[in-house]
């Protein structure tokens, strides 16, 4: 009974530790949305192009600037008349204080500042769009490197399958040749084909383990040293190409970034269009002056001055000619239209190419697993017959050997169409766009 609890308690705990070590394809993926590099820079750039359109308001506001200037002086001088008046001064000290307050604003340029604030809105809307695309195209790379763990584990499990059946065969051929029904060779051929599948069991345990250090360098190191990944990979074998191509031009993130580059590039042309009209500012000053002199300089030199007073009025600026820069802009800005027009459409065909090959390679797939699935089944039983088979000396040992290649190549089949199916569903859901919500 005390062995019994004890052996409950033992799988109770083993359960719980896998179980708290084991992370889902959901939880990785949330954790590279938070700590995924790519995704943070593209995040610092994106707060760059925010900050500015959360201060563009400021191009439509007044500049005003205060400006003030204090100097103290002192002087020796000599003046000499055409009339041999001389006038000798030592130690003449003055003071002067000047102050100011201007206010310029801009009331017309010809729409440059309504384009320039619209341009900042654009770029935040690009920079934010960039983001999703990143986490998009981010968390297709951790889907991918998951599932490529779980094909590996998979692998790992068939190599042990093919190893126990190798075990197997070696105690078999052990007892035939000790009653003398069987030769060395078979013996020996077991014993070498048991090494193999143990040396390919370790090399899958360091891919394995090079993969989850893939995987966790994706996630910026946040997962441990040691966990372990869930054991198969569902498949979504409803999605259809008509689903896919619905509207994909307003879902998949490349294009609606191409579509508001040319937005920006539209914009960007009205900007530099507005720098051949007049700019017309509006102008007001407030300003003070003191001068305080102690000694006399010369016969109409004043002991105090003080001025202050305000202004205000309009200032046109009509531009004319300036270099043809205003026209090279324009002329760059329509080429850059032009551009961003282009690589919107070479964006558009590169998607419909990708999505026709994905889907094509998704449906091989799905057809090849089918296939593969219940090959798997004849493999095992085709197997364990020659393996009884050589049990009771009907089978030949190179029957049994043939017999347990075929289920190792029907297991890499298997796992294979069942790993590609998942890696073109996981990039059909990329290229509409739909792979996170």
């Amino acid at each position: 009974m005390r062995r019994s609890i004890s052996l409950i308690v033992f799988l109770l705990a083993i359960n719980f530790t896998t179980f708290g070590q084991e992370v889902s394809v959901e939880q990785v993926v949330q954790m590279s949305l938070q700590k995924n590099y790519d995704i943070r820079l593209s995040q610092t750039t994106a707060a760059l192009a925010i900050n500015d359109d959360r201060y563009g308001f400021g191009v439509f506001l007044p500049t005003l600037n205060a400006n003030g200037s204090y100097t103290k002086n002192n002087n020796d001088s000599r003046n000499v008349t055409f009339g041999d008046v001389e006038t000798v001064r030592t130690g003449a000290q003055s003071t002067n204080m000047n102050g100011q307050v201007q206010l310029v604003w801009r009331v017309f340029d010809g729409t440059q500042m309504f384009s320039q604030r619209k341009l900042f809105s654009q770029l935040a809307l690009v920079g934010e769009a960039n983001v999703r695309n990143q986490m998009i195209n981010s968390a297709a790379s951790v889907i991918a490197t998951y599932y490529g763990i779980v094909r590996q584990k998979q692998q790992l499990k068939a190599i042990q399958e093919q190893t126990s059946v190798s075990e197997e065969r070696v105690k078999l051929a052990e007892r035939k040749l000790q009653v003398g029904t069987g030769g060395k060779p078979e013996l020996l051929q077991a014993k070498v084909d048991l090494n193999a599948f143990r040396t390919a069991a370790i090399q899958q345990e360091t891919t394995i383990r090079q993969l989850k250090d893939q995987l966790n360098a994706l996630l910026a190191m946040s997962l441990p040293d040691e966990f372990e990944v869930t054991d198969s990979i569902p498949i979504n074998l409803a999605i259809t190409l008509e689903e896919i191509q619905q509207n994909v031009e307003n879902t998949n993130t490349a294009m609606i970034v191409a579509k508001k580059n040319i937005d920006v590039a539209q914009t960007t042309l009205g900007f530099n269009r507005a720098a051949r009209s007049p700019i017309i500012n509006l102008n007001s000053s407030y300003n003070f002056t003191r001068v305080e002199n102690e000694l006399v300089t010369s016969p109409i030199a004043q002991k105090y001055i003080r001025n202050r007073g305000y202004n205000y009025g309009l200032s046109v600026s009509i531009p004319i000619l300036n270099g043809m820069n205003v026209t090279r802009a324009i002329n760059n800005a329509k080429i850059n239209l032009e551009r961003q027009k282009l690589t919107y459409d070479q964006q558009l065909n590169i998607l419909l190419v990708g999505i026709r090959i994905a889907y094509t390679s998704y449906d091989n797939a799905k057809k090849v697993l089918l296939i593969e699935e219940e090959n798997i089944l004849l493999a095992r039983e085709n197997v364990n017959i020659a393996l009884e088979g050589f049990r009771r000396g009907i089978t030949t040992f190179i029957e049994l050997r043939t017999a347990q290649q075929s289920l190792a190549d029907a297991y890499n089949r298997l796992i294979a169409a069942r790993f590609n199916a998942k890696v073109s569903e996981t990039e059909l859901l990329r290229l509409h766009g739909s792979l996170i919500q």
